[in-house]
């Protein structure tokens, strides 16, 4: 994953980006009907079961909209919440609370509902060593608030990015002219460009998986829509040599059965692209 540092400007790209979007020349509502010198409070109200995300991000928000506004929490990141939870009330200018208003509780509504799924897929992992990864499918220009939403939930990252590790999959190595030929050019390029970048190489089957343990420096195997027999097979073979990580339209009926196989990681693009928004509101009091 990325730096810490590197997060912060995400984030602050996503916010800037998204009141241009939503705000432009002005929220012409309140302006028309709200004095700019009238001030008022307003409470995050769960409407829904689950797990709460974005309520760091919401603090952000706020004060990038304006300093000023007041944020009282009464609930942080990762809680679970029922319906009629009060997450927090944010107090101070009524026009800039609105101002915020919209971005907060788009960003809350999806970032808890990553997280909810992603703590769903954690329980069903109790017990194994497995651990649940995302994946790049991700809503573009948010990917941060996903991710971020994804690590709330008990998951992992995988990535950030196509720029933060080195990710050989079937048409790298195809055009690249197969799999030694892949590893070997990946490896002479990041030592001419001076880039300390893991590497995972995806197998598409027991074959592969034998070819990729022949060249070292590779740190973790993905294995791609292999069937729970080739999973067991694959991980033994494998063994402490490197990583190992399930891939392909593993849901939350196979997730066990190819956390059983021995693998490391499962990764699952649906933490991210196949969720429905949590029910939150965000309503003057």
């Amino acid at each position: 994953m990325i730096s810490e540092e590197q997060l912060k400007k995400e984030l602050d790209y996503i916010i800037s980006n998204a009141i241009r979007e939503d705000v432009g020349d002005g929220d012409h509502s309140s302006l028309a009907c709200i004095p700019d010198t009238a001030t008022g409070k307003a409470k995050l109200l769960v409407k829904d079961n689950g797990v709460l995300a974005g309520v760091a991000f919401a603090k952000m928000v706020f004060n990038y909209v304006d300093p000023n506004l007041e944020v009282e929490t009464l609930l942080e990141d990762g809680a679970q919440v029922k319906y009629g939870d009060v997450a927090f009330y944010v107090s101070g200018s009524s026009q800039n609370i609105l101002k915020a208003e919209r971005l907060v509780l788009n960003a809350m509504q999806r970032m808890s509902a990553i997280a909810t799924k992603t703590a769903f897929f954690v329980d069903l992992l109790k017990g194994t060593k497995t651990k649940i990864l995302d994946t790049r499918k991700t809503t573009p220009g948010i990917r941060a608030l996903e991710k971020w939403a994804v690590k709330i939930g008990g998951g992992e990252n995988h990535r950030f990015a196509l720029y933060d590790m080195v990710m050989l999959k079937d048409n790298h190595i195809d055009f690249a002219g197969g799999i030694t030929q892949a590893i070997e050019k990946t490896k002479a390029y990041l030592e001419q460009t001076n880039r300390n970048l893991k590497i995972i190489v995806e197998a598409r089957d027991l074959e592969e998986v034998q070819t990729i343990l022949k060249t070292p420096g590779v740190y973790r195997i993905l294995l791609d829509n292999f069937n729970y027999v080739d999973t067991r097979k694959a991980v033994a073979l494998i063994g402490d040599t490197c990583l190992t990580e399930s891939s392909g339209g593993i849901n939350e009926d196979t997730i066990r059965n190819y956390a059983e196989c021995g693998v490391n990681y499962i990764s699952s693009g649906a933490l991210t692209h196949s969720v429905y928004n949590m029910d939150l509101s965000l309503k003057a009091v």
